[in-house]
């Protein structure tokens, strides 16, 4: 543990601004140390640890005499956490003799499968890949409407270095979610996907990416239970496989209509209720800054873990985002000491970030302070391991005093800042406020080989830096609270967030493929479709007519239920064609055509 303390340009900073002695670097790190505890166990949503993270946090807002917005600390919203197996999972096939499946050990669904029952005959897709810019398409000429699909995992020429499909690198065709939505989308009402030829390991329920609920029945059986159903049409998996490498032509059929499956999925999907964190130290006037990071994390990894082969452990979660929510707290300790000031601040700890921006989404939407008096939003997510001295700073370019201040303000500080106007849609919590027209600064420390894994612990954080660079956030929020209001600016998104998450304003969250569209997806998606955050000035989107908070539900002539949906029906489109989009506008339904353009 650190316990020197910081100081700014030798020991002074400029009136008005932190005397950093009040910034300590033990005391942060002691609420690292408890949120990042094997005790909260990765303080994932809807985990009983989150709660107790939440009631720490408050905890501490209340020691230091800060009060609740409205009548709690604690602002209820729902989060879909996780998919759960239920009891009635079968997979009946009949191929001559009829044989049940073994549950778990010969078949299992995915998890972002729906739910329900599909029986009848079943239709070869080869590798389910449809991939117009490699010539490539396992649909072509095959009719899947109300079928049930099997397919291979992967993509063809897997071992081929000089492959099209990447080899063992492999494209986005091989991912189990463009199988499943291509599969939708071409009108068949549930998929069989088998394992690798040479191997029989069925995939972990649980470990797949994908959208809480892809709209079909999808499981995973091990391939050689179904080399009998190949049989009568004289064919072998591996032949077929061999063939499809060889010249890369598709060799997709329809099996026998005696071949027969009858499968039901029964997945069910846990809704929890989490909670937002919000204290409030009120100014001289009702317009306020909002000093924000999120304390959820991966809990113990699952899906979004990046060390798969320990998920089912706890991710602490130190850095992500134990740092930023710390620092949070260690503001909060700061300013309550303070004479009022002009401008209020609203501390917030946010949950639901690591499922999508959820708790920010939902405070922006339904804000218990009147949103347009929030005059600007500093966000830290990730700021304990600074190195070299060296922070990343982005949204100058958002608010129209935001640079200046910012310039002003690198002088009294002994860290270096990278300073980028764009904000990094996508990214973090400041995204959500971006969206409500508010300016932000985000602060972040860099990705490192600990990012999503057990090993970003406490022991790892640079605490004497963060605190030096809380020191630089006070003396933003200072004159934030004090000086001339900025003006909301938009910013053209980068193509990727600085948190590493893809702000891709083209796809709708994709990122790098398929022509460009226009529009800023909100992470906090409807129950059906993608509602638009923003739409980018001058993008194709934009001169459609298409507007924030437009729900997009049909692109191209295909259903979109969800981001993933968009990303892949966009992808299939290139810079020239004119689609036809459907939106929900209110109650009203507009359709219009977009010109697709090339990304910039």
């Amino acid at each position: 543990m650190m316990n020197r303390k910081v100081f700014i340009a030798g020991g002074l900073a400029l009136a008005g601004s932190l005397l950093a002695a009040d910034l300590e670097p033990a005391k942060y790190l002691e609420h690292v140390k408890y949120l990042a505890s094997e005790k909260l166990r990765g303080r994932g949503d809807g985990m009983p640890e989150l709660e107790t993270a939440s009631h720490y946090i408050a905890k501490q807002f209340k020691a230091f005499g800060l009060k609740p917005v409205g009548d709690s600390m604690f602002q209820a919203f729902q989060v879909t956490t996780k998919a759960e197996l239920g009891s009635k999972n079968r997979l009946t096939v009949k191929a001559g003799l009829k044989t049940v499946l073994k549950f778990e050990e010969d078949f299992v669904p995915l998890n972002f499968s729906s739910s329900g029952h599909a029986a009848g005959q079943m239709v070869f897709a080869g590798y389910g890949i449809t991939a117009p810019e490699y010539n490539y398409d396992d649909y072509a000429g095959l009719d899947v409407k109300d079928k049930i699909v099997v397919i291979f995992r992967r993509e063809p020429q897997e071992y081929d270095e000089k492959s099209v499909f990447a080899g063992k690198n492999y494209t986005r065709h091989s991912q189990f979610d463009s199988k499943a939505i291509n599969a939708r989308m071409h009108g068949a009402k549930a998929v069989i996907l088998l394992t690798d030829l040479s191997s029989s390991t069925l995939e972990k329920f649980g470990s797949s990416a994908g959208p809480d609920n892809a709209g079909i029945p999808f499981a995973m059986i091990k391939a050689d239970l179904a080399e009998g159903w190949f049989k009568a049409s004289g064919k072998t998996l591996r032949e077929i496989q061999e063939a499809i490498d060889k010249d890369l032509k598709p060799r997709s059929f329809a099996l026998p209509e005696s071949v027969e499956a009858d499968l039901t999925v029964d997945i069910a999907r846990k809704v929890k209720t989490v909670h937002n964190v919000l204290a409030y130290l009120p100014g001289k006037t009702d317009e306020y800054v909002v000093i924000g990071a999120h304390y959820d994390h991966l809990g113990l990894g699952e899906q979004f873990s990046m060390a798969p082969a320990m998920a089912g452990t706890p991710h602490l979660g130190a850095d992500d985002n134990a740092s930023g929510t710390a620092g949070v707290i260690e503001l909060a300790r700061y300013f309550s000491h303070k004479p009022k000031m002009e401008r209020g601040i609203l501390f917030m700890a946010f949950a639901g970030e690591e499922h999508g921006l959820l708790g920010s989404g939902y405070y922006v939407n339904h804000p218990i302070l009147p949103i347009e008096k929030a005059v600007a939003m500093i966000n830290m997510d990730m700021i304990g391991r600074i190195r070299d001295g060296k922070v990343f700073l982005a949204g100058s370019g958002t608010g129209s005093t935001l640079k200046k201040l910012v310039e002003d303000a690198k002088p009294h500080s002994t860290l270096e800042y990278d300073i980028s106007e764009q904000a990094g849609y996508g990214s973090s919590d400041h995204t959500s406020f971006t969206a409500g027209q508010v300016p932000v600064l985000f602060f972040f420390s860099g990705l490192h080989a600990d990012y999503h894994k057990p090993s970003d612990t406490w022991d790892k954080i640079n605490a004497g830096d963060a605190t030096k660079m809380l020191a630089f956030v006070s003396e933003l929020t200072e004159k934030l609270a004090a000086g001339a209001r900025p003006l909301y600016v938009k910013v053209a998104p980068p193509q990727m967030g600085a948190h590493g998450a893809a702000g891709d304003s083209g796809s709708g969250g994709g990122g790098g493929y398929g022509p460009d569209f226009g529009s800023i997806p909100d992470f906090s998606e409807p129950p059906k479709g993608v509602r638009f955050a923003d739409v980018r000035a001058g993008s194709p989107a934009d001169k459609a007519g298409l507007k924030a908070k437009d729900i997009l539900v049909w692109f191209d002539g295909k259903e979109i239920l969800n981001l993933y949906d968009f990303t892949y029906a966009l992808r299939s489109k290139k810079p020239g064609d004119e689609v036809e989009v459907k939106v929900l506008r209110g109650a009203e339904t507009v359709t219009v055509k977009v010109l697709l353009t090339k990304r910039k």
